[in-house]
């Protein structure tokens, strides 16, 4: 299995106590994400020391407020690495006030080139900016992944636009129902399964730090959903990040 969306890096046990967990779970591989200059730095740290463990690079929208143009180079230098597999998270968060609209959509945009420059996927974060979030991505012809999907229209138009969408925790909620029907709708090729560690443990972990290990409970609840088998799904999953972010194969489990 795999976890397409950590923050190792902001989680309070070592990444090696929880990627030991994670892979007594089943879980062989994860996605560290950066969500600025300092955390991409961290989590390239984690994805060169430790088997499995690829990163993904970009600045948060809450980020947006601070970000000078140099900061987009440091980060462009840092996406050259090889353990490097996408660009993000970026995107844009109209829910907590704590950057200016104008500067996030910048701040994506500018972040979007830069996925195409270097031919890499974006990993998009998006929170009660859905037009805004559609229309951006409307001029990017590259991979994208719905990251922690919670906008079921968009759904529509992403897929018809080839996008990978990616289930957290919050998918298992009792609240959820909407996102599991979203889940019932999405292609078998286009779909993804996350963590986003150490938040939104799902159930039943609600309530404690969340970890890659838990990412078989949201493929659980995926495939119930679903009416799938979960060993299947979770297979069809690795299949689909290997895709989408141009890992390399996995090795088959001892």
């Amino acid at each position: 299995m795999i976890d397409t969306h950590a923050h190792l890096d902001g989680c309070e046990a070592p990444p090696a106590e929880l990627l030991a967990r994670a892979r007594q779970a089943g879980v062989e591989r994860v996605i560290t994400v950066g969500s600025g200059i300092d955390s991409c730095r961290a989590a390239l740290t984690i994805a060169e020391r430790e088997s499995g463990v690829f990163a993904a690079l970009g600045i948060h929208p809450h980020q947006a407020g601070d970000v000078e143009a140099e900061r987009l180079d440091e980060l462009a230098e840092l996406l050259t690495h090889d353990r490097a597999v996408a660009v993000g998270e970026t995107g844009l968060d109209f829910y907590r006030q704590w950057a200016p609209h104008d500067r996030q959509r910048r701040l994506f945009a500018a972040q979007l080139e830069l996925a195409r420059e270097l031919g890499k996927p974006v990993v998009v974060h998006n929170r009660d900016a859905d037009s805004e979030t559609a229309e951006l991505l409307a001029g990017f012809e590259g991979t994208v992944i719905l990251h922690c999907f919670s906008s079921p229209a968009l759904l529509e138009p992403a897929l018809a636009r080839g996008h990978y969408v990616s289930f957290a925790g919050n998918v298992t909620f009792a609240n959820a129902d909407e996102l599991r029907e979203a889940a019932r709708h999405v292609p078998a090729d286009r779909i993804l399964a996350e963590t986003d560690s150490p938040y939104l443990a799902p159930v039943p972990r609600r309530g404690r730090p969340n970890e890659p290990a838990n990412v078989v409970h949201t493929i659980a609840a995926l495939a119930q959903a679903r009416g799938e088998n979960a060993a299947e799904l979770a297979a069809r999953i690795d299949v689909n990040a290997t895709g989408a972010f141009s890992l390399p194969v996995a090795s088959p489990a001892p």
